[in-house]
């Protein structure tokens, strides 16, 4: 008679207090440094980050600051759709990333970077932040909160539904940016999106 396959603890598939804390500070300095690569080589990316971006070029306004202001709507939904820990631990990468976005350019400069080049980098970091995050329930909010709700109450993969929102509001970005940049950014998008959908995906990774 074959043997029943091992099974893991319980205890170590929770995370501890500490696992959140270092998955939400490296996603969140993952995701600052994919947004520094963007903003020097001008573009943007989806979702609420991109909104911020959007604001940003237009206005001159601070990246951080606007990008937290316009998450502040989506907390109400997370709170109700996603849990409590969820929202907490989402408002706590938001603010993070925010000042990050502020501080990083005073410790960190890049004489020379092709579109191109921010796009793939830009998007695979962007991805892997986003997905260090999504592992220990958290998101940088907007689109993100969405894509995860839907994947888990819908089956709808996070990649897919991420690549359609993502790349909408950078075609947005058509009326603010010239067409080249917006071109490169639906690149970064895709590129984040592909990483998304082939690396999350429900029931692959089992910790809580």
């Amino acid at each position: 008679m074959n043997a029943p396959p091992p099974t893991t603890p319980p205890s170590l598939l929770r995370h501890s207090h500490l696992d959140d804390a270092q998955a939400i500070f490296s996603g969140t300095l993952f995701v600052a440094v994919a947004m520094m690569l963007f903003g020097q080589a001008g573009l943007l990316t989806g979702g609420t980050a991109g909104i911020a971006f959007l604001l940003h070029y237009a206005t001159g306004a601070s990246f951080g600051k606007l990008f937290f202001l316009v998450n502040l709507p989506f907390y109400g939904f997370a709170w109700h759709r996603m849990g409590r820990a969820f929202t907490l631990k989402t408002f706590c990468a938001i603010a993070l990333l925010s000042l990050m976005t502020d501080w990083a350019p005073r410790y960190l400069s890049i004489g020379l970077l092709h579109p191109a080049f921010a796009a793939v980098l830009g998007g695979l970091m962007l991805g892997t932040g986003c997905l260090f995050l999504a592992r220990h329930r958290a998101s940088l909010g907007g689109a993100t909160v969405l894509t995860l709700y839907l994947q888990d109450r819908r089956g709808w993969p996070a990649g897919k539904v991420q690549i359609g929102i993502d790349c909408t509001v950078v075609l947005l970005a058509l009326f603010v940016i010239p067409p080249q940049r917006v071109g490169w950014s639906v690149m970064a998008a895709v590129v984040m999106g592909l990483f998304l959908w082939i690396n999350h995906k429900p029931g692959r990774y089992a910790a809580t």
